[in-house]
């Protein structure tokens, strides 16, 4: 019998997936499941960038691209970095990826080598880990405290730094927490990693562009350009443009030479991105963003309900988020293991819930609201009832 490698041996099921498979499996049962669990804007993807696939289909542009992207795209991308981020990543240290995943798995595969450390913030987007454990590296989570907002501070990082460290990952804003680091912050963070040259920054910034209260983002190499050149940029079109399916994400590298490093791994795996898909992502860059701003309104009018709906709930603790689309409210006064408790209201009541334990944080659950304002209405009503006859 052929078994997996050991590395692969030690990589997690995706609690994300699970959940949304049952949950499909109760849909599919003609049960009336609520899904809070989505990772994806629930809009379409914009006419424009749908109409320039279709004409580049329509065109006969159905043939291998460079592994790194057409210089269209890569091109596009670069003057997007200029123009929001101020940053200057020319052409050719941009890479173009079947989604800002692949992005960030190529990175770990590029940067690791057998027992290297990654620091990463704990509560951590789900894959993180596993990405790191696939290159051979070890991951080191640092638990950020709530009352902090779940990030990281300095003199934490400071701490988990050794001789083997080899990453630290930023994820602003972040998925599960939604909380985001200001450029006071990542100032701060800068001044102890200038210490340890050593150390290469994967910033992941796939939700740039959802934030809300006026907050504004900040790449990490915008606010400490002298770590510009230890820094990889990651981002993708899946959020912003609600193109999930698309499979389309990108990496600013550090120097051209990391950017044809990763474009050698990639033409060994995936070859490329999908030609025809590119020409939606140029589109979706160098046209109007007016669609972006409608699905802002509409995230932000239903993070206020969902915020003050949860914080109403006996036991409940939940932080405003600053970015993405989840709240990560926490429910430890229940006294209830998160995956239980998912596990339950799913069966019982068929609200869909991630359980906090699949981001290292068993107090919380994360809850989507990349859904309907009626929706999310519903569910809070289907858990308030279930909490009062649950819960003592």
């Amino acid at each position: 019998m052929i078994k997996p490698n050991s590395k692969v041996s030690k990589v997690k099921g995706s609690a994300t997936i699970s959940i949304t498979m049952r949950a499909n499996e109760l849909k599919a049962e003609g049960k009336n499941v609520i899904s809070l669990a989505a990772g994806q804007p629930d809009f379409d993807t914009p006419e424009h960038i749908k109409t320039a696939c279709i004409e580049a289909l329509k065109s006969g542009k159905t043939k291998y691209t460079p592994p790194d992207g057409t210089v269209q795209l890569r091109k596009a991308i670069s003057d997007k970095f200029k123009k929001d981020n101020n940053l200057d990543y020319p052409a050719n240290q941009i890479v173009v990826s079947c989604g800002a995943k692949h992005s960030l798995y190529n990175i770990f595969q590029l940067v690791l080598e057998d027992g290297d450390e990654v620091i990463i913030p704990q509560p951590y987007w789900v894959s993180y880990p596993e990405f790191v454990t696939l290159a051979g590296g070890e991951s080191v989570f640092v638990q950020t405290a709530e009352s902090n907002n779940f990030l990281i501070t300095p003199e934490q990082l400071e701490n988990a730094i050794t001789p083997k460290t080899k990453v630290l990952v930023l994820n602003s804003p972040s998925n599960p927490t939604g909380m985001a680091y200001d450029v006071a912050a990542l100032k701060s963070l800068g001044e102890v990693l200038k210490k340890h040259p050593h150390i290469a920054i994967v910033s992941d910034e796939i939700y740039e562009d959802l934030t809300y209260g006026g907050f504004k983002h900040t790449s990490f190499a915008t606010a400490v350009p002298e770590l510009f050149d230890r820094t990889f940029t990651v981002n993708g079109f899946s959020k912003t443009f609600s193109m999930t399916g698309w499979r389309l994400g990108y990496t600013g590298c550090p120097n051209k030479e990391t950017a044809a490093a990763m474009k050698k791994i990639q033409a060994h795996s995936t070859t490329g991105v999908t030609s025809f898909v590119q020409d939606g992502g140029v589109a979706a860059l160098v046209e109007s963003k007016e669609c972006v701003e409608d699905m802002l309104k509409a995230f932000d009018e239903r993070r206020d309900y969902i915020v003050n709906a949860l914080n109403e709930i006996p036991g409940v603790k939940c932080l405003n988020p600053q970015g993405a689309f989840y709240v990560f409210p926490n429910i430890s006064a229940w006294g209830i293991p998160s995956m239980e408790l998912a596990t339950r209201l799913l069966e019982e009541v068929n609200i869909a819930v991630i359980p906090g334990v699949a981001f290292g944080a068993d107090e919380n659950i994360r809850i989507s609201f990349a859904i309907s304002l009626e929706d999310l209405k519903e569910a809070i009503a289907r858990l308030k009832k279930w909490v009062a006859e649950n819960v003592k």
